[in-house]
């Protein structure tokens, strides 16, 4: 167990006036948790300090090689007042095999929590009491040592902050567009694919760029081999309801194993779908939004929680699904996970941490 030092900022920030204004990771509270580690000591000096920049040499591991992983997660504040976290444990599990790939030294999964759980308390006034609002958390860790040359640095910093965040649909579920992209890669087998580096967002930037000016959401990336088979969108995993079963790519090394992704597969077959986790062809997707056998598309992630998809768009050709509308089992899903999360349902799971009373 963590023993945890807390330094409260002598002056807080005037709290955002009107939530529905929020935006996402654009506001950031008045603490942040850090933790350092040196080699030889281990993890070490848990606090809790005042929001502040970082002073860093300019020769420092990160900028050079890129030695980093982060994760993504909520706090949301339920109907009774209950300010709650979703399935924490999966976020902590998953920075522990970023951590592998990456040779970053691992944090227990009990520590992770609760440092998580310690900061959201702290910070817990920053929590929206808008509907559809919440606590975006960002767990990050970096290599500090300093001197160029590519190797495992000795020395990481471990840090936590928060951001209060809107409602992803602040104005109801609209279905979005997805260009499938062709000519840049995400990942390839042997590489990251399957962590939460920063370098799988910045190699993707480039495509997600392209798409934009073309009118799209998101890019949905292809496998880096053939260039054939679906994996996953640029900030979600994705599933395709084809003749009433479920398809989504394997998580085999290069498609991210989401924990919005896990949730649903299980509520899934919870209710009776078979869901199918193998290498689909865009040619086959395609090919059933023609015939009408493709039923529905959606993704999943912790930002928008389900995203329905109402066009998809692969060398030119155009599928279009539900009538660009949010299909049942997409609403249905929606409706139970966000039920979860804000207590407004009944967890029989056992999915939802409380952290404390708002």
């Amino acid at each position: 167990m963590l023993d945890i030092k807390i330094t409260k900022a002598a002056t807080l920030k005037a709290k955002p006036a009107d939530e529905t204004k929020l935006g996402f990771g654009k506001i950031f509270t008045d603490h942040m948790f850090l933790m350092e580690y040196t080699r030889g000591q281990g993890w070490h000096d848990a606090r809790i300090v005042p929001y502040a920049p970082f002073i860093l040499d300019p020769a420092c591991v990160v900028f050079h090689y890129a030695q980093e992983i982060f994760e993504g997660m909520k706090a949301y504040r339920a109907v009774d007042g209950t300010i709650q976290l979703f399935r924490p444990d999966c976020n902590a599990k998953r920075m522990q095999d970023s951590c592998d790939r990456l040779c970053i030294p691992t944090i227990p999964v009990e520590d992770y929590i609760q440092a998580v759980k310690a900061l959201v308390e702290v910070e817990k006034d920053w929590v929206p009491h808008t509907e559809g609002a919440s606590l975006y958390i960002r767990p990050f860790i970096f290599a500090t040592d300093v001197g160029l040359g590519v190797h495992a640095s000795p020395t990481y910093t471990f840090c936590i902050i928060v951001a209060p965040s809107g409602a992803y649909y602040a104005e109801g579920i609209n279905p979005v567009r997805i260009y499938v992209e062709d000519e840049y890669v995400r990942a390839a087998p042997g590489l990251t694919g399957f962590t939460k580096c920063g370098g799988n967002y910045a190699a993707s930037i480039k495509a997600g760029e392209l798409a934009e000016e073309k009118g799209f959401a998101q890019v949905l990336w292809l496998d880096g081999v053939e260039k054939k088979y679906v994996e996953e969108v640029g900030s979600m995993n994705i599933m395709f309801k084809i003749s009433g079963k479920i398809y989504t790519a394997p998580c085999t090394g290069t498609v991210l194993p989401g924990v919005t992704r896990r949730s649903c597969i299980e509520l899934l077959r919870d209710w009776g779908y078979e869901v199918v986790e193998e290498h689909v062809a865009i040619a086959d997707i395609m090919k059933a939004g023609h015939d009408g056998t493709l039923e529905e598309v959606f993704g999943t992630g912790t930002a928008a929680v389900v995203s329905p998809v109402k066009e998809l768009d692969w060398k030119d050709d155009k599928v279009f699904i539900c009538d660009g509308k949010i299909g049942p089992l997409t609403q249905k899903l929606y409706n139970t996970m966000t039920g979860m999360q804000w207590g407004k349902i009944p967890d029989d799971k056992g999915w939802i941490v409380p952290v404390c009373k708002g």
